[in-house]
């Protein structure tokens, strides 16, 4: 079931937050680099950069960012500019250049708890020193099946959720754990789907919009490589499950004629989806960046 289309006027927002260096060999799984090297250049210690994008989604009272993986929630360290000013960064930054600050915001659809493999993180998690989370209002929105697995993981993917952040969010007292489709808070213009094969639990909100659904792809389809069924990366739990659950979607998405938007794409942050005469997925009306789109 798709998201509803008789409320009020949305608006949306891509936010650009720090893009993250990943290994391209694990970003790739078995694709051979010889390949992947023609889409993303990698430098001498073989790592390719990612975006690290964010939806804001205003309307009907409320800013609600959707996010892709818990690090994302991390504040991060203020630098110092001129006159000893503070200089919010990342996707606080993004965030104040559409005029808003952290306090404004009243929801987070966070896709999942992952966070990314930053050295320098994973360190700092380990030794106990996390930031405290962002977003002092907002309610955190995360797929139940989501949750059980980041408090209980399994050793294969222990290292990709932080306790100390988990903890933060329970004692937030405004954790919303999803099991259906839908959310009270959110309203009738948003729907979910599930995934389970990049992690278990990940959420694909859907919002509606006036000229065409909006589906927030993800880890499922990170960039527009990932159109490719057989393509998968070293991070998915459920390589196989992943392709068949990206095909659904994917169909979902041809047939209702939803807009995909990439949270790591460099170059492409919206875009819609068809398929070829070959039956390959393939990406028309590819939009850089949104600000403020009505439609």
């Amino acid at each position: 079931m798709g998201a509803g289309t008789d409320s009020p006027r949305l608006t949306l927002t891509a936010l650009e937050g720090p893009a993250c260096l990943h290994d391209g060999g694990v970003v790739f799984g078995g694709t051979p680099r010889a390949h992947w090297a023609q889409w993303f250049k990698p430098d001498s210690d073989n790592l390719i950069e990612l975006a690290g994008r964010a939806l804001l989604v205003q309307g009907r009272g409320k800013n609600t960012l959707v996010v892709a993986g818990s690090e994302a929630l991390l504040a991060p360290q203020p630098l110092m500019g001129h006159g000893q000013e503070r200089v919010p960064r990342g996707l606080l930054g993004s965030l104040a250049q559409v005029g808003l600050g952290e306090e404004d915001i009243h929801a987070v659809v966070l896709a999942h708890l992952r966070v990314g493999p930053s050295a320098q993180r994973l360190a700092t998690a380990r030794q106990g020193s996390v930031p405290r989370i962002l977003f002092p209002r907002a309610r955190y929105i995360v797929c139940k099946r989501q949750w059980r697995r980041a408090c209980h993981p399994h050793p294969g993917d222990r290292a990709s959720f932080v306790p100390q952040v988990l903890a933060q969010l329970e004692s937030s007292k405004r954790l919303d754990l999803l099991d259906d489709a839908t959310s009270d808070f959110l309203g009738s213009d948003w729907c979910f789907h599930f995934s389970d094969g990049h992690t278990p639990g990940q959420l694909h909100p859907e919002i509606a919009m006036p000229g065409g659904p909006v589906l927030f792809a993800g880890d499922l389809v990170p960039a527009r490589h990932w159109l490719q069924l057989p393509l998968t990366t070293g991070y998915d739990r459920n390589p196989e499950l992943l392709i068949e659950e990206k095909e659904r979607l994917l169909d979902y998405a041809v047939a209702k004629g939803c807009r995909l938007f990439f949270a790591h794409d460099p170059q492409i942050a919206c875009a819609s989806v068809m398929r070829d005469r070959q039956s390959q997925y393939v990406l028309h009306g590819c939009l850089p960046s949104l600000s403020g789109i009505a439609r």
